[in-house]
């Protein structure tokens, strides 16, 4: 079909497709005549492309999206704006809080702690790929909402920064790789703040989650310890991690410099302990498991 035709059911204007044609991100057929043919596939194609742009996706971020087969670079992109959308409503409190003649130098502070996260959540998601890029991301940024009050807290922030700057990218194997591809490409956003938040329930009162779910516990612990789960995919994929964390100085450096950073990352690593603690007490079979 010719541009007229591909204009009227897409409801795209010709400048618009004149446009996407010459950023690549069609690209129809050339007639003998010059003119370009439209396929069924390039009008499938537009009708997305322009779902995104309506999304305030950017050009390039299409391109990314358009050549991504697993879906990860969409959900990176849509945890990006997310926090930027998050961002953007604290900015606007700040503004609000200029109006009724709040200091600007107290507004100062709040904006840096905003960049801040930012530039960490932007960092952890630029060195860790797919899934666990976006985990480590939505983990960490709930605990940077507060702003730098301190020297100490500063320089917390400045060796997080160095140490995210000096690792390496995460590489997974390519069985992994396969294994992530095919397992975790639908694992959304969302589902990963349910995990957190239900983690987070669990740590505020881990007696009681234990006691509720001790049969399940000792299922799950004595699976991890048979020949299926060790032979599997999703164990190599976590001893994986544990030895690029031990080797990437991720427990000496960055959460040593998140605990100094962050008091509310301070408290929930001290939940953990907590909980730690506890499930070696009352349920030491299941510990014992956990360590082996």
């Amino acid at each position: 079909m010719l541009i007229n035709e591909i204009t009227k059911q897409t409801g795209l204007t010709k400048k618009a497709v004149e446009y996407y044609c010459e950023q690549q991100l069609i690209s129809p057929t050339i007639q003998e005549n010059g003119y370009r043919d439209f396929s069924e596939s390039d009008r499938l194609l537009l009708e997305k492309i322009a779902v995104l742009r309506k999304l305030e996706i950017s050009v390039e971020e299409i391109k990314e999206i358009l050549a991504d087969q697993t879906g990860d670079v969409l959900q990176r992109i849509a945890l990006q704006k997310k926090i930027m959308l998050k961002n953007s409503e604290l900015k606007q409190a700040l503004l609000n809080e200029l109006c009724l003649n709040a200091s600007y130098v107290d507004i100062k502070d709040k904006l840096q702690s905003i960049d801040d996260q930012t530039a960490i959540s932007d960092k952890l998601l630029e060195l860790f790929p797919g899934y666990y890029g976006r985990y480590i991301c939505l983990h960490f940024a709930r605990f940077l909402t507060d702003p730098i009050a301190n020297e100490e807290q500063q320089k917390a922030y400045d060796d997080i920064i160095s140490f995210l700057d000096d690792v390496p990218q995460l590489v997974f194997p390519l069985e992994i790789q396969d294994f992530i591809d095919e397992h975790m490409i639908t694992i959304s956003n969302q589902l990963i703040n349910k995990t957190l938040q239900n983690m987070e329930t669990a740590l505020a009162d881990p007696e009681t989650f234990m006691s509720e779910n001790k049969d399940f516990l000792i299922q799950y612990m004595a699976y991890k310890q048979s020949t299926e789960y060790l032979d599997s995919p999703s164990y190599k994929m976590q001893a994986y991690m544990k030895e690029f964390n031990a080797s990437s100085g991720y427990y000496e450096r960055f959460i040593p410099a998140m605990k100094k950073l962050s008091p509310a990352y301070t408290e929930y690593y001290a939940q953990l302990e907590r909980a730690d603690k506890k499930l070696q007490e009352d349920y030491p079979e299941i510990a014992n498991w956990e360590r082996n």
